[in-house]
C-alpha cells in the first residue's frame, strides 16, 4: 500500500485449494461457475447481487460495500462490484477490497445494454455481485432505484442512525414503499452509538409487511456498525481520498470487514445469499471498428492523474489501441506514441511538483509540436495552461501549451451529465470540478448539460490539443474517441 495508482497492482482474490469456491456446494475453477449458477443457460445466468443504497450521500455507502466486497473476497469468493454514477474515487477502495477493476453503471451515460453485458460477464464467473448506489435511493434522472427495478436488482438501505431511533424504521419503511415494484433485501444501521441504540433501531423496523420470510432475517433488518472512527474512510473536496494514498488502507478495510462479519448480513451463509440470486440475460455488443490499430497511446497515470474509468482503458485497446503509461509527477518523458491521453485527476494537490517537472514538460511540447494528438480532460486539461492558482492562492507556473491560467475555487464550479455533439455523434459524459479557466482562447464548441439549467462545458482547441472539463464515457460513442486519438474533426 501507500503506492500510487501507476503502480497500484490489481490482485486476484485467494483461491481455495483445487480451485473450488467458498460457498458451500459449490465447485469450479477462477473461469467457471459455481452452485450459486447451476441454473445457467448459454443465454442467461444468474448469481446473488445486492445494491447498497442510502436515503441520502454520506450515509456509509461506500464503507459497506467495501467491508462487504474484503470479507467475502478474503473467504476466497470471487466479488465483482460496480458503481453507479460517473464516480472515480469509491472504485478505487473497492478495487483495494475486491481484486478486480470496477466499472461504472449509469442508465444514461452507459446505456441498458452496455450495463446489461457488463453485469453478464461479471456474473459468469462470481460468486457475488455488488452495486453501490449514487447520491440517495431515487435521487437524479436516472436514480440507482430506476437501475434496481430495470435489472432486479434487491435493494440493502444503509441509514446513518446516529442521531435517531424509532425514525429509523419510519426511512426503512418509506424507501421500500415509496415505489411498489422496488426489489427489496432490508436495511443496515451504520453509525450506532450502543447495543441499546441497536436495539431501539431494530425494534422500529419490526413487521411483517417488511418481512422476508426468511429464517435468520427478522423483518429486513440486516444489523449495525458501530460509529468508529478508526475506520472511516477519509475525504477531501472531490470525495474520497484514493485508496492508494494511505498506507492503512487495507487495515481499515480489514476493520471494517471485522465489525461487518458480525451483522446478521455478514453472517449469511450461502443459502442465505439465494434469495438475492438475481438472472442475468446475454447481450452480445458490437466490437467497434479497430481504427487505431498500429497506433500506441500514452496515458498519464499517478497520484495527480488517476481519474480514470477502466472502462475507457478497454475501449482504447477495443479500438485496436496499445497502452502504454507514464507518471508526469515523477517527471517521468512521454513515451514514444501516436497520442497522449492526460485524465483527470489532482494537479492542484501536486502543483509545485508539476511545476518543477522538465522531462514530462519538454516532451509533451514536442509531441505537441510534430503535430500529434493530445486529449486532455479536467484534471489533465489544467497543467496545460500557463499557470495554476490554488485554493491559499499560490501561483505555479505550468506546461503552457494553451493560454491563461486556472484558478481553484472554494466551491463546486460544476457538475452533472453532459453530451458532446460530435462530427461522429454523440459522445456522453459528465462534469465534477472546483476550477475554473481564464483563457483569451476561444473554445471551439461546447458540450451540453444533460439536466435543465445546466451550463455546457468549453472544448478548446489549438493545434492537435484538445482539452476541456468533459469527463468522457469512451464506450458512448468510439467512433468519436477514434477521431480524437487521430486528431481528427470531432
Amino acid at each position: 500500500m501507500g503506492l500510487p495508482p501507476a503502480t497500484l497492482r490489481v490482485l486476484p482474490p485467494p483461491v481455495p485449494e483445487g480451485g473450488r469456491s467458498l460457498w458451500p456446494g459449490g465447485a469450479r475453477s477462477t473461469a467457471a461457475l459455481d452452485g450459486a449458477h447451476a441454473s445457467a443457460t448459454p443465454d442467461a445466468v444468474t448469481c446473488p447481487a445486492l445494491l447498497i443504497a442510502a436515503p441520502a450521500s454520506g450515509q456509509g455507502k461506500t464503507t459497506v460495500t467495501a467491508a462487504l466486497a474484503r470479507l467475502h473476497t478474503r473467504q476466497g469468493r470471487r466479488v465483482r462490484v460496480f458503481k453507479c454514477g460517473p464516480d472515480f474515487l469509491d472504485p478505487h477502495w473497492h478495487t483495494l477490497a475486491s481484486g478486480h477493476p470496477v466499472h461504472n453503471l449509469d442508465l444514461w451515460l452507459n446505456g441498458e445494454a452496455d450495463i446489461r453485458a457488463r453485469l453478464f460477464e461479471a456474473a459468469s464467473s462470481s460468486d457475488l455481485i455488488l452495486i453501490e448506489g449514487v447520491m440517495g435511493l431515487f435521487d437524479g434522472e436516472p436514480s440507482a432505484a430506476d437501475l434496481a427495478r430495470r435489472f432486479g436488482l434487491p435493494v440493502l438501505a444503509v441509514i446513518d442512525a446516529s442521531a435517531m431511533a424509532g425514525t429509523f424504521g419510519a426511512l426503512a419503511h418509506g424507501l421500500r414503499q415509496y415505489q411498489e415494484d422496488l426489489p427489496w433485501a432490508g436495511v443496515l444501521a451504520n453509525r450506532v452509538a450502543s447495543d441499546g441504540h441497536e436495539k431501539m433501531l431494530q425494534a422500529s423496523v419490526r413487521g411483517d409487511d417488511l418481512g422476508t420470510g426468511q429464517a435468520g432475517i427478522d423483518a429486513g433488518w440486516l444489523g449495525a456498525l458501530r460509529r468508529d472512527a478508526d475506520f472511516s474512510l477519509p475525504e477531501r473536496h472531490l470525495g474520497l481520498t484514493v485508496a492508494s494514498e494511505l498506507p492503512d488502507a487495507m487495515e481499515r478495510l480489514d476493520a471494517l470487514a471485522d465489525a461487518l462479519a458480525q451483522t446478521p448480513l455478514g453472517q449469511l451463509d450461502h443459502a442465505g445469499w439465494q434469495r438475492w440470486v438475481v438472472r442475468f440475460d446475454a447481450v452480445s455488443p458490437s466490437a467497434p471498428a479497430r481504427r487505431l490499430a498500429g497506433r500506441t497511446v500514452a496515458v498519464a497515470r499517478d497520484a495527480a492523474f488517476c481519474f480514470i474509468y477502466p472502462a475507457n482503458l478497454d475501449s482504447l485497446r477495443a479500438l485496436g489501441a496499445e497502452l502504454v503509461f507514464f507518471s508526469p509527477l515523477a517527471d517521468e518523458p512521454v513515451p514514444a506514441c501516436d497520442a497522449v491521453w492526460l485524465p483527470g485527476g489532482y494537479p492542484e494537490l501536486h502543483a509545485a511538483t508539476l511545476a518543477k517537472g522538465v522531462h514530462c514538460r519538454v516532451t509533451l511540447a514536442e509531441h505537441v509540436a510534430t503535430g500529434r494528438p493530445v486529449w486532455a480532460e479536467c484534471g489533465g486539461m489544467m497543467p496545460l495552461f500557463d499557470a495554476l492558482t490554488t485554493a491559499d492562492g499560490d501561483e505555479h507556473p505550468m506546461w503552457g501549451l494553451l493560454p491563461g491560467r486556472v484558478v481553484m475555487q472554494k466551491r463546486l464550479a460544476a457538475l452533472g451529465p453532459q453530451r458532446w455533439g460530435t462530427a461522429q455523434g454523440e459522445l456522453r459524459g459528465h462534469t465534477f470540478h472546483y476550477s475554473t479557466t481564464e483563457s483569451p482562447l476561444h473554445p471551439r464548441c461546447r458540450t451540453e448539460a444533460q439536466r435543465a439549467g445546466g451550463r455546457g462545458e468549453a472544448i478548446y482547441a489549438q493545434g492537435p490539443v484538445r482539452a476541456s472539463y468533459f469527463h468522457a464515457w469512451f464506450a458512448s460513442n468510439p467512433e468519436a474517441v477514434a477521431s480524437l486519438f487521430l486528431a481528427e474533426v470531432v
